[in-house]
C-alpha cells in the first residue's frame, strides 16, 4: 500500500475509533458533561490527562524547534515538564478537595465575588482560545501534506470531528476518546524514533541513542558521537554549534518560569483532576501521567537531533531534481521552499531565511518554470546565501520519510499528529463552554437556570468556541509551539498567583486577586501583542523590557500579579471568618486529629 492509502486507513479508522466512543460515553447530565461524572479511574484518567496536555505543541512543534534550535529549546523541556510537576504537587490536590471543578468557579467563590468570577472567565477565554489556535494550525498541517487538501479544509475537517465528540460527549467522551488519542499519539512518536535510533546509532531506546555515537552506511561504529557530528555539520553551514546556546540566561530563565507556571495555571489541565472519585486518585492519576508524558519528553530531543541531521545530509547541495519524494510533496504544501540563488540547480543550506517570512509560490508544479522546474516564489528573497525554507511544524511528521522508514510509519505519524491536535483542541473547548455556561451563566447572569438548559448553553458555547478556533486555524499567528508559549505566559500572569496565594494565604481578599489578575494580564497581553504583531521589526533583545523576550514575559506578568494583589489585599479588608476556615481546612488531610503531647 501507499503512503496516501494508508494514511486514510490510519487516521479515518482512528477518527471511528473516536466517533464511536463518543457514542458510546454521550453525556446525559451536567456532572457529565462537565466533569465525566468524576468516576474514571487513577490510570485512565492519567492517560486521558498526559493527552491532554501533550497537544500539537509537544507532537509535532516541539522536536521541530529543538531540531532548528538545539540547546535553547531546553526551555520547552523543562517549562512544561516541570510545571506538571508543580501543578500536580502543589496545587491540583487542594483544588480537588476544594470541590470547584473550573478554575472561575474557585476563583470566584474563593474570592466571594462575581466579578472575580467574570475576570477569571475572561482569562479562560483570553488562555484558551490562544491555545486553541496552535492546536488548529496542527491539524491544519498534517491534512495539508498527508491527506493532500488544503490547510482550510483540513481545518474544518478536524473542527467537524472536535464539534462530534466535544459537544455529544461532553467532559465523559472526551475522557475516554483521550485514552485512545494518547495510545494513537505515543505509539505514533515512539516507533519512528526507535527506528531512526537503531538505524542511526544501533540503540534501540532514542534517549540513549541521543547521547551515543554514530554509524556509517555499512553499519560500522565511526566512533564519532551524534551531537559532536551535528554540532560540525551545522557550523559548517555557518550557523552556531548545535549545543551552545544563544539566548540570554536571564531570557532562559524567564520562558522556563512562565512555561512552568503557565502549566500550573492551565484550566483545561487542573479540570482533568476533578473526574476521579477521591482526593487520593487525583494524586495517583496525577503520578500516571507524569509517567505517560515522560516518554514523549525523552524522546523529544533525539527526534530532533535525528531529524535535522538527516534533512541536511538528505537535502544539503543535491540536485533539485534527484531530491527524494517527500521534499516535493510538503513543498505542494507550502511548508518547504527553494530558490536557487546562484542558479546552479543544487539546494544549498546556509544561516539565514531565504524569504520575507515562508515561500509564497505562483502557480502550481505544472506551471514551473525554469530548467529544473522550479515554481516562481512571489515574495522577495533576503540577501544571504541560504536558498531553502522549512517550517519547523513539519519536522516530526516528514522525520519518518526524511529517514525512508516503511509507509505504515508515516501513515502512523499522520494519525499521531492528529490525535495530539484533537486530544487538546477538545479540552480547551470544553474549558470555554463550561466557563461560558456554568461559571457566567448559571452562577453569575442567571442562577435559576435548569440543568437541562445549563447542558444546552454548553453545548451551543462549544459549538460558538469550535467556529472561533477554526478561524485561528485558518488564520494562525506563528508556529504553534510559539503561539502555545503566548498561552502559557498569559496563564502564568492571569491564574496562577490567584490559585496559589487562594490556597496559601488566607489573608488574600476579592480586591487583590481582582486588581493582580487584571494588571497581570494585561500587561503580558499588551507585551505580546506589540512586539509580535504592532511592530515586530522591534522584537529584538535591546528593545525587550530587561531583556525579557515575549516567550518569557508571562514570567515578569506573574510578578506583578503578585506584588499589585498583596498590596491591594493588605490596605483593604481581609476575607470574611468563613472563607478563611475554608482555606485552612483545604490545606489539612482529612480526618487528621489535633497533636498530641509525648
Amino acid at each position: 500500500m501507499d503512503v496516501q492509502l494508508l494514511t486514510y486507513l490510519f487516521v479515518g479508522g482512528s477518527f471511528a475509533l473516536y466517533i464511536g466512543i463518543a457514542i458510546w460515553s454521550r453525556a446525559g447530565s451536567t456532572k457529565e458533561f462537565y466533569v465525566a461524572g468524576g468516576g474514571v479511574s487513577p490510570l485512565a484518567n492519567g492517560a486521558a490527562t498526559a493527552a491532554d496536555w501533550m497537544s500539537a505543541a509537544s507532537f509535532i512543534s516541539m522536536a521541530g524547534i529543538i531540531a532548528f534550535a538545539g540547546y535553547d529549546a531546553s526551555v520547552y523541556l523543562m517549562g512544561w515538564t516541570g510545571g506538571y510537576v508543580l501543578l500536580a504537587m502543589l496545587l491540583a490536590p487542594y483544588l480537588r478537595k476544594f470541590g470547584k471543578f473550573t478554575v472561575p468557579d474557585f476563583i470566584g467563590d474563593r474570592y466571594y465575588s462575581n466579578v472575580a468570577r467574570t475576570v477569571a472567565v475572561i482569562c479562560v477565554i483570553f488562555v484558551s482560545f490562544t491555545y486553541v489556535a496552535g492546536q488548529m494550525r496542527g491539524v491544519g498541517i498534517v491534512f495539508a501534506r498527508f491527506l493532500e487538501v488544503d490547510v482550510n479544509v483540513g481545518v474544518i475537517i478536524g473542527m467537524a470531528i472536535v464539534f462530534f465528540y466535544a459537544v455529544l460527549g461532553g467532559m465523559k467522551g472526551i475522557t475516554y476518546t483521550q485514552v485512545a488519542q494518547y495510545c494513537v499519539l505515543i505509539f505514533a512518536f515512539l516507533v519512528p524514533a526507535v527506528f531512526l535510533s537503531i538505524m542511526m546509532t544501533g540503540h534501540v531506546l532514542p534517549q540513549t541513542g541521543f547521547g551515543a555515537t554514530v554509524l556509517d552506511a555499512a553499519g560500522n561504529d565511526t566512533g564519532v558521537y551524534l551531537l559532536d557530528r551535528l554540532d560540525q555539520i551545522v557550523q559548517d553551514l555557518g550557523f552556531g554549534a548545535y549545543t551552545d546556546g544563544s539566548k540570554s540566561t536571564i531570557d532562559v530563565f524567564f520562558i522556563t518560569a512562565a512555561l512552568m507556571c503557565g502549566t500550573a495555571g492551565l484550566p483545561h489541565v487542573i479540570v482533568r483532576f476533578f473526574t476521579v472519585p477521591t482526593v487520593r486518585d487525583a494524586r495517583i492519576s496525577a503520578g500516571w501521567a507524569l509517567f505517560f508524558i515522560a516518554l514523549l519528553y525523552t524522546t523529544a530531543p533525539a527526534v530532533g537531533a535525528f531529524a535535522r541531521t538527516n534533512l541536511i545530509e538528505t537535502v544539503n547541495n543535491t540536485e533539485y531534481q534527484e531530491l527524494p519524494g517527500w521534499f516535493y510533496n510538503w513543498e505542494n504544501s507550502g511548508l518547504i521552499g527553494w530558490l536557487d540563488k546562484n542558479n546552479d540547480g543544487r539546494v544549498q543550506m546556509a544561516a539565514g531565511d531565504p524569504f520575507k517570512g515562508a515561500p509564497t509560490f505562483a502557480g502550481s508544479r505544472e506551471e514551473a518554470t525554469g530548467d529544473v522546474g522550479q515554481r516562481v516564489i512571489t515574495n522577495a528573497p533576503t540577501d544571504n546565501a541560504s536558498e531553502i525554507y522549512v517550517d519547523r511544524d513539519i519536522m516530526v511528521l516528514a522525520n519518518p520519510e526524511i529517514g525512508n522508514l516503511p509507509a505504515w510509519v508515516i501513515a502512523l505519524v499522520a494519525a499521531g499528529g492528529v490525535a495530539a491536535a484533537l486530544s487538546t483542541a477538545a479540552g480547551l473547548l470544553l474549558v470555554i463552554s463550561s466557563a461560558v455556561s456554568h461559571d457566567l451563566l448559571k452562577k453569575t447572569l442567571k442562577p435559576d437556570i435548569s440543568e437541562k438548559q445549563e447542558l444546552l448553553a454548553a453545548r451551543l458555547a462549544a459549538v460558538v468556541a469550535i467556529i472561533i478556533a477554526g478561524y485561528f486555524g485558518i488564520n494562525p499567528p506563528g508556529f504553534v509551539a510559539q503561539v502555545v508559549a503566548f498561552a502559557f505566559g498569559l496563564a502564568a500572569a492571569s491564574f496562577f498567583p490567584v490559585i496559589l496565594m487562594g490556597i496559601f494565604y488566607k489573608r488574600m481578599n476579592k480586591e487583590g486577586a481582582i486588581a493582580g489578575m487584571a494588571v497581570g494580564l494585561a500587561f503580558t497581553f499588551c507585551y505580546i501583542v506589540y512586539f509580535k504583531f504592532v511592530s515586530p521589526e522591534l522584537n529584538t533583545a535591546d528593545n525587550w523590557l530587561f531583556g525579557v523576550s515575549p516567550e518569557g514575559i508571562g514570567t515578569v506578568g506573574m510578578i506583578l500579579n503578585f506584588i499589585v494583589a498583596l498590596v491591594v489585599s493588605r490596605v483593604t479588608a481581609p476575607p470574611p471568618e468563613h472563607i478563611q476556615h475554608i482555606v485552612e481546612d483545604i490545606r489539612v488531610p482529612r480526618g487528621a486529629g489535633a497533636a498530641q503531647a509525648h
